[in-house]
């Protein structure tokens, strides 16, 4: 945290908010490039990769912002969410865990980063897996709730085949273009 606040003070704050509103910005074109799928609510859409970027390069602090801002965005009704969607029923319906799940992302993934040496590809590869991890977790929970699957065992297998396990490749994909655009940008932003 030391680090970053250090490394935060080569730009203004109101520079770090204009960069958190293009990567909210960016968080919604990302989401309009979307794949619907037969089997689940869930989209794919390339929002994850720009999570993942959002952490790593704007740190805990305005990453989790950026995402804050797309929420709000979308939860006001603007379309920013998957298919050009937005307004309150997207985010309290099956898929709103996930959405709210980008901003424990960011969060992680800038705290990670922020506290542990991210010049090293590992690092940053361990903290989008684990705020990955985190919005898997809050969006399957919050699916299982909204749709009644938590019934057991049985409806969180169910739930993880049709929310998670579909999204791993394309995800893992993500990071590795998220890891290499970092190592590319971050040098230019702090």
């Amino acid at each position: 945290m030391k680090n970053e606040a250090l490394q935060m003070r080569k730009y203004s704050s109101t520079t770090y908010m204009i960069l958190a509103a293009l990567f909210a910005a960016m968080t919604a074109v990302c989401s309009w490039i979307y794949i619907p799928l037969p089997f689940t609510p869930v989209p794919i859409n390339l929002a994850t990769l720009a999570v993942f970027l959002a952490g790593s390069l704007l740190g805990h602090t305005y990453g989790p912002i950026s995402m804050v801002v797309y929420v709000l965005v979308g939860a006001i009704g603007v379309p920013v969410f998957a298919g050009g969607t937005g307004g309150l029923g997207i985010i309290t319906g099956p898929t709103g865990g996930y959405i709210l799940g980008y901003i424990a992302a960011a969060a992680i993934i800038g705290f990670m980063t922020s506290r542990l040496d991210s010049k090293k590809i590992y690092i940053l590869v361990i903290s989008m897996v684990t705020g990955l991890i985190a919005c898997y977790t809050l969006g399957t929970i919050w699916f299982c709730i909204v749709t009644g699957m938590g019934g057991g065992s049985v409806g969180i297998g169910a739930a993880l085949m049709m929310c998670v396990v579909p999204f791993l490749p394309g995800d893992g994909l993500k990071i590795i273009c998220a890891v290499f655009i970092t190592k590319k940008i971050r040098p230019h932003i702090f």
